[in-house]
């Protein structure tokens, strides 16, 4: 894999699972935000400049058309659901309104381990996009229940996050790459490989020769599904 097929988000819910279980843009029901909602955000660290770029980019979200949702940063308290840093390995997020449940106001729910000044604007607008479409209740595309299933090789996906640079554990992989949702849980379409959600896949991951390139904006069925999900 190349330096930026191996950056891969994880995500998980800050509670009990809503259930086990997930293809297309795909939204976890139990995890949604109301639309019209105001949803503020804190950073608990990082370059004042990486965190400009951060604020823009997350915006990519509530365009016009988009989410009916406000994403208000906040820089006089850290009292806030959604709260960023950049202090951690890799880049992560739970999904959506579980973001409630982490109660100590010192803890990130939101991290972006790689991002640094030096980072391009293509590579903070993929992140930062990726990252808040966990915020928003948005599961990872090749987890998506709606569509047919990705033919996993799955002794070389285990391979290659087990080791450098990502050093997933066992059961990290089974969670972020195997496990998909159930239809009962989740609002969704068929798979999407141009989403925001869905991380670049090589060709050796998959026993067809299925592959997915790097995303890095919204596709338009992002676009459509958001919107829906959010008026």
């Amino acid at each position: 894999m190349t330096e930026k097929e191996s950056k891969w988000c994880f995500a998980w819910f800050a509670e009990p699972k809503v259930a086990q279980g997930s293809k297309r843009a795909a939204l976890v029901t139990g995890s949604k935000w109301s639309s019209g909602d105001v949803i503020e955000i804190s950073f608990l660290d990082g370059d004042p400049a990486v965190q400009a770029r951060v604020k823009s980019a997350a915006q990519g979200w509530t365009a016009p058309n988009l989410a009916n949702l406000k994403l208000t940063f906040r820089g006089d308290t850290t009292d806030t659901p959604i709260r960023i840093s950049f202090r951690y390995s890799g880049s992560w997020s739970v999904i959506g309104t579980t973001c409630r449940q982490i109660t100590d106001r010192t803890q990130p729910t939101m991290n972006f381990g790689w991002l640094t000044a030096a980072s391009s604007d293509d590579e903070v607008r993929r992140v930062v996009l990726h990252e808040f479409g966990h915020a928003l209740g948005l599961i990872h595309e090749h987890q998506n229940p709606y569509g047919e299933p990705i033919p996993w090789n799955r002794d070389a996906v285990i391979r290659d996050l087990s080791g450098p640079p990502n050093n997933w554990s066992l059961d990290t992989i089974e969670h972020n790459m195997f496990e998909p949702y159930d239809k009962k849980e989740v609002n969704g379409t068929g798979l999407d490989s141009k989403s925001i959600m869905m991380y670049p896949i090589p060709a050796s991951w998959t026993t067809n020769g299925f592959s997915v390139g790097l995303n890095s904006d919204l596709s338009p069925a992002d676009k459509n599904f958001i919107h829906s999900q959010y008026t």
